[in-house]
C-alpha cells in the first residue's frame, strides 16, 4: 500500500473554473480520478474558492485500466489534469 507522502501529485491543473484551482494549482487535500473519461471526481463549480496550502495529490484512482493503476492507486510520478472529453480529466491517464 502506497503512503501519503509517496502520493502523486496534481503537477498542474487548466480546470480554471474549479473551486480548488488558484493559478492553475490544484489545492484539494485529494483528488480521485475516476468516470468514463478519466474526469477529475473532486472537479466542483461553486461561488468561493477553497482547499489547502500546496499541490492536491492523487487519493485514489478508479480507473483500473489505467498503466499507473496498481490496486486502485496512482503510480505516476505526477499528473496534469485538464480539458479532454470533460472539463477536468487526468490528461495522464494511459490505457494498458
Amino acid at each position: 500500500m502506497t503512503s501519503i507522502q509517496s502520493l502523486p501529485t496534481v503537477q498542474g491543473c487548466s480546470a480554471t473554473s474549479c473551486a480548488y484551482n488558484e493559478a492553475s494549482t490544484c489545492h484539494a487535500g485529494a483528488i480521485t480520478v475516476a468516470g468514463d473519461n478519466a474526469a477529475c471526481g473532486t472537479f466542483v463549480e461553486i461561488s468561493f474558492r477553497g482547499g489547502v496550502e500546496g499541490n492536491g495529490v492523487v487519493g485514489a484512482c478508479h480507473r483500473s485500466e489505467c498503466r499507473f493503476n496498481d490496486k486502485l492507486e496512482c503510480t505516476a510520478s505526477s499528473v496534469e489534469i485538464g480539458q479532454s472529453k470533460d472539463v477536468a480529466d487526468c490528461l495522464t491517464y494511459e490505457a494498458r
